[in-house]
């Protein structure tokens, strides 16, 4: 029985419907927890599918899209090939939504912006995704592009240049730009494009109408691309607010040859003419690196009457700086060469073409310089009142603008007068740089991109084309004519030096320009930069230079081979024979193609063998087409060297025959007086 508890309350009976409704909440309990259970279930299922659903969303093809950036696949359950990160800011990834193949974002954690990603299947081997990044407001946009996963190539002429592409060391974005890097070594080339290609299949090509800085961080093996108008030389378009636009296409394809090839086709202008055969079959001869501007017309004579007693064609005979009194005059110095007129003749009836060089600048002690304050020819400075006065490496003057219609007329029409009274044959086209250009300045035709007077410039060269010669180039593939690399110093590295040409001459292919002219046999011999005597380059250098330039489109000599001695004026000879008989036949195939497809000339090993790990590194080698293989020797006091040779069948310079390939030759010998080349047997 119960014990009660003592108490001043009495006890009362036990109600039934107290008791029975105790005994229920156990049950009701259960219920409650059931239908939370079912609650929560289908709360999950509605977050799950919905996941499912934003999942599904930001993928598009081969490419998921994240907060913070997306990566591409290069196949369904591949591996990943490419990488970007958004540096100015992350998605909001309920504002986005997909249309089709258009997936868009209107939000991210910095503000309203217009964010889409495209997807474009132009052929069944190739995907591509069009990226637009577009800000209200005058912040950046930057994001970052991974390249470790394979090897990059391509961007622009540097001083130091490696194939495929080295990075060192922290550089914030800065403008992507034309420069002379001579001068400036720590900027971005005379020639270049906003392309680069990767081994893993992958292109990227960032649009003309972004305010392009290019960065980089090599601890993060990283590329920074950004886009800006605040502390820059881009400008917005007339009539638009300076909101920065970052867009750019990735491409993906089966393997590096071919995806290169459909972005040339797609995106690249092509040449529309061949230059004249004679620049290909015969070496251009230059009075620069010999005499410097101390040239003079008994100087020019005997260098003329000296090729043709040593048995050496030439394609033409560049006469360099500076046969006029001032710079920026377009009539000869009467006391350098007296009798110009008579002088020509004489060149012209023992054989020889004679092309001048020209220069954008007018100095200001120039006649002319009078002409083009009077005319309006100028850049002028922000206001619009007067010249922009630059220094250059010639002085001191006044900047041609050749986005200005008369200044161009005016230009031409002096170069076709010197064409016409002496019969120049062509023109040597130096600088035109943006870095010329002064800090602050005005065009008659307004430059959003600085680079567009790079481009400006190279048009002028149109009418010259069969021997014309530039060292720049912007958007200028359908130039027809030659394009020179930057001058180089006569050493053995890879700043400015032979080993440069390679990876240099690579790189400029791939970005478009095809009819090269790699610089002169031996370099420039600058004072402090030469290996050697100090007067010519070391003899070693300058005959490794001669042979790999036998094998380029197109030679230039300067310090000629009767300088030295009897075998090195041999071994040239020799050289520009196998030149003319050997190569420039099918450099002048090529060339004819390079209409039609905009194909290099001049091509990385892995053009033939792309998915050869191997080949995407070898930097001392390279094609002739897909049937000419060439490996020079590049080291001072060797006479041998490993060459790679690809997947194929190859027969040696030598008559040897390489069927187990692909293969290592570890120390093929090489003579003094010998580059190794292999062509491919059917």
């Amino acid at each position: 029985m119960y014990q009660m508890v003592q108490g001043n309350v009495a006890a009362s009976p036990v109600n039934p419907k107290l008791k029975q409704t105790k005994e229920m909440r156990p049950l009701v309990g259960a219920s409650v927890l059931g239908t939370l259970l079912v609650l929560a279930a289908v709360v999950a299922w509605s977050y799950y599918t919905a996941s499912l659903r934003k999942a599904d969303l930001l993928k598009t093809e081969l490419l998921d899209l994240n907060r913070d950036g997306f990566v591409i696949w290069n196949r369904p359950g591949g591996k990943i090939v490419f990488r970007m990160d958004f540096r100015s800011g992350a998605l909001d990834l309920d504002s986005c939504s997909k249309d089709g193949k258009i997936l868009s974002c209107t939000q991210s954690d910095a503000g309203k912006l217009n964010f889409f990603i495209q997807t474009v299947k132009p052929k069944e081997t190739v995907m591509c995704y069009r990226v637009r990044w577009e800000e209200f407001s005058e912040r950046e946009v930057e994001h970052a592009m991974s390249y470790k996963e394979a090897h990059w190539y391509g961007g622009a002429e540097t001083s130091t240049q490696h194939w495929p592409i080295l990075i060192s060391g922290l550089q914030p974005p800065k403008p992507f730009l034309t420069s002379d890097i001579y001068s400036n070594r720590d900027a971005f080339g005379g020639i270049l494009e906003r392309y680069w290609l990767s081994s893993s299949a992958t292109a990227i090509k960032i649009n003309d109408s972004v305010p392009f800085h290019l960065g980089w961080n090599a601890t993060e093996e990283t590329l920074y691309f950004q886009a800006r108008y605040q502390n820059t030389p881009y400008k917005p378009a007339p009539g638009q607010e300076p909101f920065p636009e970052l867009s750019y296409r990735v491409c993906v394809g089966s393997d590096v040859t071919s995806i290169h090839k459909y972005m040339v086709r797609r995106y690249f202008n092509k040449p529309t003419k061949v230059p004249s055969e004679n620049i290909f079959k015969y070496p251009i001869w230059s009075t620069w690196a010999i005499y410097k501007s101390g040239i003079d017309r008994e100087k020019l004579l005997r260098y003329a009457e000296n090729i043709k007693k040593n048995n050496f064609n030439c394609s033409h005979l560049e006469l360099d700086n500076r046969y006029t009194t001032y710079y920026g005059d377009f009539e000869f110095d009467p006391v350098k060469f007296p009798n110009a007129t008579e002088m020509f003749q004489k060149l012209r009836d023992d054989g020889f073409h004679v092309s001048l060089w020209t220069h954008p600048f007018i100095n200001y002690n120039s006649s002319n310089f009078g002409v083009g304050i009077e005319r309006g020819l100028f850049i002028r400075e922000p206001t619009g009142q007067l010249p922009a006065m630059v220094r250059w490496w010639n002085g001191i003057g006044a900047i041609l603008d050749f986005t200005n219609p008369a200044a161009r007329d005016w230009y031409l029409s002096n170069l076709k007068d010197l064409k016409s009274k002496y019969g120049v044959a062509s023109f040597k086209f130096d600088a035109g740089e943006t870095s010329y250009l002064p800090e602050q300045f005005s065009t008659f035709t307004p430059l959003p991109d600085p680079s567009y007077f790079t481009r400006r410039y190279t048009e002028m060269a149109m009418p010259f084309y069969e021997r014309a010669e530039l060292r720049v180039g912007y958007q200028s593939q359908n130039i027809s004519c030659l394009f020179r690399i930057i001058d180089r110093d006569s050493v053995w590295g890879f700043e400015l030096g032979l080993k440069s040409l390679i990876p240099t001459v690579l790189t400029i292919s791939i970005l478009g320009y095809q009819f090269i002219l790699p610089d002169m046999i031996g370099g420039n011999v600058y004072p402090n930069r030469t290996d050697g005597s100090g007067e010519l380059p070391d003899r070693e250098l300058y005959i490794r230079w001669l042979e790999l330039s036998a094998f380029m489109p197109s030679m230039q000599f300067s310090i000629p081979p009767w300088h030295y001695d009897k075998e090195v004026i041999e071994i040239a000879q020799r050289f520009t024979a196998l030149h003319e008989t050997l190569v420039a036949p099918l450099v002048l195939e090529l060339a004819g193609e390079v209409l039609d497809t905009g194909d290099p000339i001049i091509r990385p090993l892995w053009w033939i063998a792309p998915n050869d790990e191997n080949a995407h590194i070898v930097d001392s080698q390279f094609l002739i087409g897909d049937t000419l293989m060439v490996a020079p020797v590049l080291e001072p006091g060797k006479q041998e060297r490993d060459i790679y040779l690809p997947k194929g069948r190859w027969r040696s310079y030598k008559g040897e025959h390489f069927d187990k390939t692909p293969q290592l030759l570890t120390d093929y010998p090489i003579d003094l007086d010998e580059i190794a080349y292999f062509t491919w047997v059917s």
